[in-house]
């Protein structure tokens, strides 16, 4: 089980694949990325090896095509919550209350998980999950629904888009009149305004949330004038992530100012079958850069080779030569 699926993460599938292990990836975000995709996105990057530069898309679009030929199952929009040993095997909790027994675990989250910022407005709590989102685990919820999304990003954008499809109406609210979120997406929503189906609310700010058993409708003011009152049936809030370590801190590896400790053998920290690597590891001369990242990738992988097939030889292989590697990656 690899926990998050940034670079590193990305990476470590394609380092564990080509030894001929299975990887299950788990992570808090919608899309897969990790900061590469939240953070950075457009922006280039100039120490990939052999790569003059590229953009943080480009770099995912390229680990997620380097490592399909292992088939990796992806797990998003949840986090680990609890770690459970089990005999010689480790058992991984998420928030969906998912259950993967596996002996190895690789932790490349980052800095930690992408938090939602969480809205300040009174009765929030009683109607989050429930009327109320940070994020979208299943769209089909919203069909045929009054939705308000909140934001000026991306996410709020892509999803303002996809429930235009599936939504009675969506309301499309945000604090300023530039939008973060890509052109070509807002362009496309001012399209699909012009219909009704989009209305387009800018200038405004979420100041009251109402309702008995379920959301019934929310207020929003724009700059100081009166206080507008909107019909909903569900509230989506895309106000920014923030980072957290979360429930890392709690599963009794060593820490060192909110990195995890780790050893340079193998990337192993101070539990047995639980590695860190990228960002959220630590050690004497660590260099917090994506290609340290996969040099520990490949390291951490081959230790758990040797855990999860101990009766077996490792044999080191060229992927140049190798006619296993070869097969494994689908190369004729």
């Amino acid at each position: 089980v690899i926990i998050g699926a940034g670079p590193v993460g990305l990476f470590s599938v394609f380092e564990l694949g080509i030894l001929g292990l299975n990887a299950h990836v788990i992570d808090n975000l919608d899309k897969i990325g990790g900061q590469c995709i939240e953070l950075y996105p457009d922006k280039p990057i100039y120490d990939i090896p052999g790569i003059p530069n590229c953009t943080g898309e480009d770099l995912i679009k390229n680990l997620i095509e380097q490592a399909k030929p292992f088939k990796p199952e992806f797990h998003l929009n949840q986090r680990v919550n609890e770690l459970k040993k089990n005999n010689k095997l480790w058992q991984v909790i998420t928030s969906d209350n998912k259950t993967f027994e596996t002996p190895n675990i690789i932790i490349a989250g980052g800095v930690g998980s992408f938090e939602p910022r969480k809205v300040d407005v009174k009765n929030v709590e009683k109607f989050e999950g429930k009327g109320f989102y940070y994020s979208v685990k299943d769209k089909s919820k919203f069909k045929d629904q009054i939705v308000a999304v909140f934001g000026g990003g991306d996410s709020a954008l892509d999803w303002t888009l996809e429930l235009s499809n599936i939504a009675k109406k969506v309301y499309l609210v945000h604090r300023r009149d530039d939008f973060k979120g890509a052109p070509h997406t807002l362009n496309k929503i001012k399209e699909i305004a012009k219909s009704g189906k989009v209305e387009i609310k800018t200038f405004y700010q979420l100041k009251g949330i109402n309702g008995d058993n379920k959301l019934e409708n929310i207020e929003i003011q724009k700059n100081n004038d009166a206080m507008e009152v909107l019909k909903i049936d569900s509230v989506i809030a895309f106000f920014g992530l923030k980072m957290e370590l979360g429930p890392i801190a709690n599963w009794g590896l060593n820490l060192e100012e909110k990195c995890i400790l780790v050893n340079t053998k193998n990337f192993q920290t101070n539990e047995e079958g639980i590695f860190a690597i990228g960002d959220i590891c630590t050690y004497p001369g660590k260099l917090k850069l994506i290609l340290s990242g996969f040099h520990e990738g490949a390291l951490a992988a081959r230790e758990c080779f040797a855990r999860a097939r101990p009766n077996e030889n490792f044999v080191f292989q060229y992927t140049t030569s190798s006619t296993q590697i070869h097969k494994r990656l689908g190369i004729k």
